[in-house]
């Protein structure tokens, strides 16, 4: 790949989850053991919620995802590990990884080790960890004191949170906080803000971490409106929150050519089309690279 910037760097982490994080990983693939995901574990919706709700342990959906977009060859383990079960009775819906990945917790393996073994199994190069490796929920505090609890109820809400908190306040893992102090550089983004973005951030040790971090951190914008309470804010009004929890400053931002950019003097901002030909809401991953690497020249 012809990034001399990107390929430069001996450690990127990107901090995310959902689609956005796999995204962006899945276009920096070519880094290889040199990209680590700080993985969301807050989901409580779809088969992920349902497992949890009755089961317990920690949210596996966006860590399956991510997986996913990052074993770009096919093969029978990938289909085995994203079957969806159908039909009707209990496990219908219910994602096959994520029951494996339930199932690892019960013999008491770790999480990371976990991640590890299903990389090893489906070839990602790519490493990923859990933002922490107990059972939380993200919760918001609302302007009127009142607190709502769970990922999807946070997306749900029309009104702008006060606050956001971790249910329990869990300790983030030792290996995410290792990855970011030997950073030498920080994606947070694209994705639901509130409920993929935030929430490793609500860590302390992560945010700590961060904060003393030498690496450049760099937003990556979604391409359209959110639909949860995070479309009330402008890209200022994000990168604020950001900024209040890590004590840093974001230095650099991609987005798209319709996003306000009022109050973003000092940053470099690179605001371009990134759309993906064929699904118009996803970053080209190709176009991603290129303005990453056209954003390092400058910080």
């Amino acid at each position: 790949m012809h990034y001399p910037n990107l390929n430069a760097l001996s450690s990127v982490v990107a901090i995310g989850g959902g689609h956005g994080l796999g995204r962006v990983m899945a276009s920096l693939n070519f880094l290889e053991s040199r990209l680590t995901g700080i993985v969301t574990t807050t989901d409580n919706g779809s088969s992920t919620g349902r497992i949890r709700a009755q089961q317990g342990g920690i949210a596996w959906g966006d860590i399956r995802n991510c997986l996913m977009q990052l074993n770009d060859t096919p093969s029978t383990a990938a289909a085995i590990f994203e079957y969806r079960f159908q039909g009707q009775g209990e496990l219908s819906g219910h994602n096959l990884g994520n029951l494996i990945f339930r199932a690892l917790e019960d013999l008491h393996i770790r999480p990371f080790e976990s991640i590890k073994l299903v990389r090893n199994f489906l070839r990602v190069k790519a490493n990923l960890i859990p933002m922490s490796e107990l059972p939380v929920h993200i919760a918001a505090r609302m302007p009127t004191g009142e607190t709502v609890v769970g990922e999807v109820n946070i997306d749900q809400l029309t009104t702008t949170p006060s606050e956001l908190f971790l249910l329990p306040n869990v300790p983030a893992t030792d290996e995410a906080v290792s990855a970011v102090a030997n950073a030498q550089l920080i994606l947070l983004g694209p994705g639901s803000f509130f409920t993929s973005i935030m929430p490793p951030l609500l860590t302390a040790e992560l945010a700590e971490a961060i904060a003393q971090s030498a690496a450049h951190i760099v937003f990556i914008d979604n391409l359209g409106a959110e639909h949860s309470p995070a479309a009330n804010l402008h890209l200022h009004d994000r990168l604020c929150w950001i900024e209040q929890r890590i004590q840093r400053t974001v230095q650099g931002v991609i987005t798209h050519p319709q996003a306000c950019i009022q109050g973003l003097e000092g940053k470099k901002v690179i605001a371009q089309t990134l759309n993906d030909s064929e699904v118009h809401y996803r970053h080209d991953r190709t176009l991603l690279c290129q303005y990453l690497d056209e954003l390092l020249t400058a910080l």
